[in-house]
């Protein structure tokens, strides 16, 4: 073989170990993403109807925010807004529930008490479209108030009653900072007057018990040593109340707790899932190969060089 062809035969190996290399770097560089199988956020609407069924007040909203309630809101009918897509096995949760308040209104409403809460499930079936002229929608409905109370509708299942364990939270508390529910959609307040304390439940006396005597003469109790001057425990510090209402949005979570519908298996035990917008676990690998072909490229070029300088 003559100069000319090695020298040939050498830029051809080097161009081949170039692209050989350059390749799977381009490939391992593409963004392989995953296709969108997951559960969104949806959009609730809502609104006040009577025992007849009748609408109280605007139609269908999504207007957040703390309302003065003209009549109480014993029952909200919901729905998924329209124009949205929620994938089969897609599940929202959405709650009404009524606590009694100090006060008329969220500034005053102070420490709350649970009454009553009610929960409906929302999917697929449930976004609105066209036709919906006289279809029925899922209800919610809580005990009616009889003095100050607060009405909550919220986009998730867990009870707010102050409860420890999974599926409770705490109560809503002003002066404390406390701002449940969350993912609260919108609130009512209202009512006339305050609401009643428990009455405290006194012991019933057991027949038989001998009624203890009052002694004659009262005794001087004995003198004791002076005790000594305690300093109260400071007192925990406490957030400062806020003076703005809790966030409202009608944008809420799907359930949590529901596994997917069908999870796609993964090709091996040890294969790492693809990311949104990265690459599987075989990217290290292939760039290391391609590293390894630049090598023999950057060589081949140089033989290729040293050849022609010889030449010359």
């Amino acid at each position: 073989m003559s100069r000319r062809q090695r020298s040939r035969t050498l830029y051809a190996l080097a161009a081949t170990a170039f692209a050989a290399g350059a390749l799977p770097v381009l490939a391992a560089g593409t963004a392989s993403a995953l296709s969108d199988g997951g559960c969104r956020s949806a959009t609730v609407q809502y609104r006040l109807v009577d025992t007849d069924g009748k609408t109280i007040g605007p139609d269908w909203t999504s207007q957040g925010g703390f309302h003065q309630w003209t009549s109480v809101p014993g029952t909200v009918e919901v729905r998924l807004a329209p124009d949205q897509k929620v994938g089969d096995g897609c599940t929202y949760p959405v709650s009404l529930a009524e606590y009694t308040t100090e006060g008329p209104d969220w500034l005053s409403s102070g420490r709350q008490a649970l009454v009553d809460k009610s929960t409906v499930y929302l999917d697929a079936k449930d976004v609105a479209g066209s036709g919906d002229a006289g279809r029925t929608w899922q209800k919610l409905t809580v005990k009616s108030p009889d003095c100050y109370g607060q009405i909550d509708l919220y986009g998730d299942d867990v009870t707010y009653d102050g409860k420890t364990g999974e599926g409770h939270g705490a109560l809503p508390d002003q002066p404390s900072g406390v701002m449940t529910p969350y993912h609260l959609i919108a609130a009512w307040n209202g009512g006339e007057k305050a609401c009643e304390p428990a009455a405290p439940e006194s012991p019933t006396p057991t027949p038989g018990e001998a009624t203890p005597s009052t002694p004659a003469t009262p005794t001087a109790p004995e003198e004791s040593a002076p005790q000594q001057e305690s300093k109260p425990p400071a007192e925990a510090s406490k957030p400062p109340a806020s003076t703005a209402t809790p966030p409202t949005t009608s944008d809420v979570p799907p359930l949590a707790s529901k596994p997917p519908v069908s999870p796609a298996p993964s090709p091996t035990d040890s294969a790492t899932p693809l990311a949104e917008t990265g690459a599987n676990s075989s990217t290290g690998l292939i760039a290391g190969g391609a590293v390894a072909a630049l090598a023999v490229g950057a060589g081949a070029v140089y033989l290729a060089s040293r050849a022609r300088s010889n030449r010359a």
